[in-house]
């Protein structure tokens, strides 16, 4: 197989393989918004996603007594991302992990409320279901949870 160089501007975003969707994201793209517009083009009813690179990441820790996410910054190798395409109503809803480490090699990670590609790339592969995936805000919680089906009998 030849790998043809090609200019940046010219290289398409994602292509669809014999298992989903290969994405490669470039310094100032939005990874989740990304992700959100791949769920809409493609009509995908419910996924998986992994993916690894270099982000400028904002994560959340879920503060059950607010109801809120307390935000925390950080900027570096993207080691793990995993996450889940759902949908809520007519929008697409992701729920993403990811670990994220420093210069020094510390590693922090947990809830991933949005995540801008950095120096380099950010390589994500997508898995779609063949169901569709629900998300919804639950109580007392106060949180999307993933809505399953009925199974059937």
């Amino acid at each position: 197989m030849e790998i043809r160089v090609q200019d940046a501007d010219t290289l398409p975003k994602y292509i669809r393989t014999s298992n989903g969707y290969t994405m490669v994201l470039r310094k100032g793209e939005n990874v989740l918004e990304s992700i959100k517009q791949l769920a809409s083009k493609e009509k995908i009813i419910g996924a998986s996603y992994t993916g690894f690179g270099f982000v400028e990441a904002e994560f959340g820790y879920f503060n059950n007594r607010t109801k809120v996410y307390d935000p925390r910054k950080v900027t570096g190798e993207l080691a793990s991302l995993t996450g889940s395409i759902a949908w809520n109503a007519d929008t697409v809803s992701l729920h993403t992990h990811a670990i994220v480490t420093d210069s020094t090699f510390l590693a922090y990670g947990g809830h991933l409320l949005g995540a801008v590609v950095g120096t380099g790339s950010v390589e994500l592969f997508v898995a779609p279901g063949d169901v569709p995936l629900g998300r919804k805000v639950e109580q007392p919680l106060g949180a999307n949870v993933l809505q399953l089906p009925a199974a059937k009998k």
